[in-house]
């Protein structure tokens, strides 16, 4: 039986401050970062049934992961953070453009996680990572199914906000916020479905398992919203209107491309810039 899979969008990061420090490379989390990951640590209620913890390799997903979900590595003390570079962010710009492999290795050196899949050149942003939504699509289809032949019960997947639409589908609110519809360490609860989607959300013929998820009636609730999520009809037009969105906000993925658009400052949110 495929898992259960809980999305998690980091904590809040030095770069989610001002789109200034969208040059500072690979960030460390806010002392506000930090605080969410302590609320997100004692408001989880499945810590006893996961069984399976999984981050995008840039350091604020790691620290969200091991800060936000102590008591199942608690539980688990032979179980090791897995890094997987395909749920790494959307974009070649330096605030989302990892460390290198060795510098991970020293920084977490102590700390239960498999580096394994993190290879040289995993953050160069060309070929499986570049910045195009052809690259992007196929990496979050592999993620997914990587994680749907997991033999795992529950798992976490730490990422990103502008990420996670590609890897649930769910382009719903996408530009609610500054490029994604996730607050920072929210977390929304998905299952594999049974439908056997032939193509993906721009129409493109597929070679095999899409690994479709939906997000769980109980997930949207908690979050105020009413009824299932769009079927993917209505999400391959949610998906035109949020990456046009995003453009419109001056969030293209690539640097020169940001570079000749104008970016705006972001949106508050309780007083906090996402």
């Amino acid at each position: 039986m495929a898992p259960i899979i809980h999305c998690v969008r980091h904590a809040q990061g030095v770069h989610n401050l001002c789109t200034a420090n969208h040059v500072i490379r690979d960030p460390l989390l806010t002392e506000l970062g930090h605080e969410q990951c302590a609320k997100l640590r004692e408001t989880f209620p499945r810590h006893a049934e996961v069984d399976l913890i999984t981050a995008s390799p840039l350091r604020r997903t790691i620290y969200t992961a091991f800060e936000s979900f102590g008591p199942v590595f608690d539980a688990h003390p032979d179980m090791k953070l897995i890094a997987l570079p395909d749920v790494q962010e959307t974009s070649d710009v330096p605030c989302d453009t990892g460390s290198d492999p060795q510098a991970l290795k020293e920084e977490f050196a102590g700390k239960p996680i498999d580096l394994d899949l993190v290879h040289d050149g995993w953050n160069n942003k060309t070929g499986r990572f570049a910045p195009t939504n052809k690259a992007l699509k196929e990496r979050a289809r592999a993620a997914r199914r990587w994680l749907k032949a997991r033999p795992e019960k529950e798992i976490i997947v730490v990422t990103h906000g502008g990420y996670l639409h590609y890897f649930t589908e769910d382009w719903e609110d996408s530009s609610q916020y500054q490029g994604t519809g996730w607050v920072n360490t929210e977390y929304r609860t998905y299952t594999f479905t049974d439908e056997n989607h032939t193509d993906d959300l721009e129409g493109n013929a597929l070679d095999g398992d899409n690994a479709s998820i939906s997000e769980t009636i109980e997930s949207r609730i908690r979050r105020g919203k009413e009824g299932p999520t769009p079927d993917r009809e209505q999400q391959k037009s949610l998906y035109k209107l949020g990456t046009q969105g995003w453009d419109d906000q001056g969030l293209q993925m690539s640097t020169a491309d940001r570079e000749a658009a104008k970016v705006p400052e972001g949106k508050e949110v309780n007083g906090v810039r996402i």
